[in-house]
């Protein structure tokens, strides 16, 4: 009989081995174990000067049993076209991947191109200002996710979210990102990972198609009957079984071709702000002390609740760059980005206050016509997709920078330029309180020389497009809107999660032989 053991609160110096755990493992068996893994690495670094690794450890003298595979479709019950995915960042590829698994060959549909030709035209905007509106940082194969940190911690406890690692892993993650507290796979690395998940898409019998953007559909009766995809300047016409919907936060042409076709959704709360940017080393050491140097550069997450507002720190960036992210034309937006190894100067991350329909309204793209204001205002301020930024020490005075300090930007083409007013008169004021009230619990961080690069404005869709307790929309029983841009979910784990959610909904209407 198989009997698991596991040991929790082993503590690690900074530097020790980890062979350690296997030794604590083979003393408690008297042998070496057939079967062992960490279940969890976290720091503790709350008293600077014992800053330790803490380890859960699973440990037994026999492997576990296999998992049980997942019941598949049989191809008798498979319609011609069963699955349109439409996008292929992390919902879509996962929805792909999962309906694959289980016997159903999808076809994906992407607006934008492959990531190999993707980064070249990323590279081309942010050197030369060239920019493709189908094609970006926030359009093309693995979304927007694909130029962030890759982080995979999250807020929800989906019970996909294991399998979601355990899926990166199979496709080339690092081990660790299954015990890891805050795990990250790196913009480098997830890169490597899309296309290996792209690889096997087409050869397990998927397409996908990228450069293809859906442009209308046909709602009758209750049900989609087809779908419009542009590809090449021509348009093409197909009528799949299922949709999912996985458009990404970005997609506001698609809103709002989905509207007008009576798709139900409504104006959804988000948060706007900037991006803030310090020398890694100084947070590093603010968070570490001394020993800073012998652990990975270090993260923050602050929140604030002053009386001006609410704010807090979002997808932080140990060792990054803030990128240029637009997705239209003549707008400004910022995002955040990291390699594996974190080791680029500055920290960064967005800086930014809740806003909602009490300030832009109830119309169902209230909110895109609010961040695109914003984005638009950010151009004007440059007249380019050159970002506007400051210095925090001028930004919390009210006035025009005109120097760096020792914090340069990262953005590509940052110019120093007017910033009031980019922001809601009220954002600025509540972040200019929270700025001064997290460097309470993070020594500099309101540093004079910081900088902040304008604006953080697409950090969740503005929509929700309403679906049921099955993830199908309420207005096309077999229109399955799913991810970030429906409104479901947020950030790269929960995109993922919900399209393994999305995919076996699928799956389990198609076992069941429901039309």
């Amino acid at each position: 009989m198989r009997v698991s053991h596991t040991v929790n609160g082993i503590k690690l110096r900074p530097g020790q081995s980890e062979d350690i755990l296997l030794d604590i493992a083979t003393r408690r068996l008297k042998k070496a174990p057939a079967f062992f893994r960490i279940l969890k690495k976290s720091l503790d670094a709350r008293d600077k000067g014992d800053i330790n690794w803490v380890y859960s450890i699973e440990f037994s003298d026999c492997p576990p049993p296999a998992a049980a595979p997942l019941p598949v479709v049989p191809q008798k019950k498979l319609p011609a076209s069963p699955v349109v995915v439409v996008g292929s960042g992390p919902c879509g590829l996962f929805a792909a991947i999962r309906l694959l698994d289980r016997g159903v060959k999808p076809i994906v549909a992407d607006r934008g191109d492959n990531i190999e030709v993707r980064e070249q035209k990323t590279a081309a905007f942010a050197k030369d200002k060239i920019f493709d509106a189908e094609c970006n940082i926030q359009f093309g194969e693995g979304g927007a996710g694909t130029f962030s940190d890759g982080k995979l911690n999250t807020q929800t406890h989906s019970r996909y979210n294991r399998e979601v690692a355990d899926i990166f892993v199979r496709f080339g993650a690092p081990e660790e990102i299954r015990y890891l507290s805050k795990p990250h796979i790196g913009s480098d690395n997830l890169k490597k990972i899309i296309v290996a998940m792209r690889r096997y898409i087409e050869s397990a019998g998927g397409k996908i198609l990228f450069g293809t953007r859906m442009d209308d559909i046909v709602i009758k009766d209750g049900k989609a009957e087809s779908v419009v995809f542009t590809r090449g300047g021509k348009t093409d016409v197909v009528s799949p079984r299922f949709i999912v919907m996985a458009v990404g936060h970005s997609a506001r042409d698609t809103f709002e071709m989905l509207l007008r076709r009576g798709v139900s959704m409504r104006a959804k709360d988000f948060a706007v702000g900037f991006r803030i940017e310090h020398l890694q080393k100084k947070i590093s050491f603010a968070q570490y002390g001394e020993q800073y140097k012998l652990l990975p550069p270090a993260d923050y997450k602050l929140v604030s609740h002053t009386a001006a507002g609410d704010a807090f720190t979002f997808c932080m960036c140990p060792g990054g760059y803030v990128v240029a992210a637009a997705g239209e034309r003549g707008g400004v937006v910022t995002n955040g980005m990291s390699n594996y190894a974190r080791d680029a100067e500055n920290a960064n991350s967005a800086l930014i206050t809740p806003v909602g329909r009490t300030l832009f309204g109830d119309h169902p793209l209230a909110g895109v016509y609010f961040q695109r204001r914003m984005e638009r205002e950010a151009f004007s301020r440059t007249g380019s997709y050159n970002a506007p930024v400051q210095r925090l020490e001028d930004f919390l005075a009210g006035r025009k920078s005109t120097f760096f300090g020792e914090v340069k930007p990262t953005y590509p083409g940052a110019a120093l330029a007017e910033c009031k007013g980019i922001l809601p008169a009220a954002a600025e004021e509540t972040l200019k309180a929270a700025v001064t009230d997290m460097d309470r619990r993070l020594k500099g961080f309101a540093s004079p020389d910081a900088v902040i690069t304008f604006p953080e404005s697409r950090t969740s869709s503005p929509v929700r497009i309403e679906r049921d307790s099955r993830c199908r929309s309420i207005s096309a029983d077999n229109l399955y809107p799913a991810g970030e841009g429906a409104g479901y979910s947020g950030g790269i784990t929960s995109s993922a999660a919900d399209g393994l959610r999305v995919a076996d909904a699928i799956v389990e209407r198609l076992l069941n032989g429901e039309d």
